[in-house]
């Protein structure tokens, strides 16, 4: 074994030994999840979680998913999705705002984070390897050679969700008053709602992709019989802008109260037109500040140099001779 340790040194450097050890546990990690992950499990606690499960989902309301026997990540749901329901809901509506509506995106999204880590972890101690055959490393860099790409790795999918789900809000927002405008002259031209949705997601395809979609998903949901205030108000959480929700509120008032839908658009397309307006103008007063720091990080450093330059040169040069 000192043979062993010796000639690991040797190739390793001083920390070898502690280096492979770490590897190791970490391959033996690796084959033990799938053994323990594929576990079967007995009939009876199955049939015994499956009641309380149900259980659970009958004091509830609802299921946190559905099971299907076609996904093949179905029998990690434990481990790859949040048991607790406010969690599970909390990503299921992230993801819905980014664009990402399936069934298992919740699951397939921890699942990216599991597997980007995992393998951010072995880049990470490949390299520490590496580093450690070219000369001698530090404790504190060896664990930030092997733990950093696992956490780079494992926050990507976060960071590109968020992303998303910023971009798509923008989006609609951005295009939310031209479908208003559009929508009042459908309603005004005799058309009922549904039908004015259906159009107006016709011609924002083009365009607007992410607000005509928004349109065909509420369109499709009425036509499928649901009803007509719960359509709106998922198409305001889907959305996640306050613009649209206060316009499923003024829609949903307009109908409890039967006042004329036409009126009511005209008036919210009117104010949307105006924030709109007034968002542009917020962005360009925030230009002239944003271009000041720029300039002075860019401008003042050569300015300084091409003035005090020679003179300082001059000092230095009078000093040494």
């Amino acid at each position: 074994m000192e043979a062993i340790q010796q000639m690991i040194i040797d190739f390793l450097g001083p920390y070898g030994p502690l280096m492979v050890v770490g590897l190791l546990g970490i391959f033996l990690i690796l084959i033990t999840l799938p053994v323990l992950l594929k576990k079967e499990v007995d009939p009876l606690d199955r049939l015994r979680n499956s009641a309380k499960q149900d259980q659970k989902a009958a004091k509830k309301g609802e299921k946190l998913r559905t099971a299907s026997n076609r996904d093949k990540l179905e029998k990690y749901s434990n481990f790859l999705e949040p048991q607790n329901a406010d969690e599970y809901s909390a990503v299921k509506l992230k993801l819905m705002q980014a664009g990402y509506r399936g069934k298992n995106s919740v699951r397939i999204y921890h699942f990216m984070q599991f597997a980007l880590g995992v393998f951010g972890l072995l880049l990470g101690g490949i390299y520490a390897i590496y580093a450690t055959t070219q000369g001698d490393v530090s404790t504190q860099d060896l664990a930030l050679y092997v733990l950093g790409p696992g956490i780079v790795m494992y926050l990507l999918p976060r960071y590109w969700v968020t992303r998303r789900q910023q971009g798509r809000i923008e989006a609609i927002e951005n295009a939310f008053p031209d479908s208003l405008d559009m929508m009042l002259v459908c309603v005004e031209a005799g058309q009922s709602l549904d039908q004015s949705l259906i159009r107006v997601a016709t011609e924002l395809k083009s365009g607007f992709p992410e607000m005509a979609q928004e349109y065909e998903i509420v369109s499709q949901e009425m036509k499928a019989g649901k009803d007509k205030t719960t359509v709106l108000k998922d198409m305001a959480e889907r959305s996640g802008t306050t613009d649209i929700s206060s316009f499923v509120t003024v829609l949903v008032q307009s109908q409890q109260f039967g006042t004329s839908i036409a009126d009511a658009l005209r008036v919210y397309a009117s104010e949307m037109r105006d924030k709109r307006v007034m968002r542009a103008e917020e962005a360009a007063n925030k230009l002239p500040t944003k271009m000041t720091l720029a300039t002075m990080m860019l401008t003042v450093p050569p300015l300084l140099a091409m003035l005090i330059g020679p003179s300082i040169y001059a000092i230095v040069t009078n000093l040494g001779s």
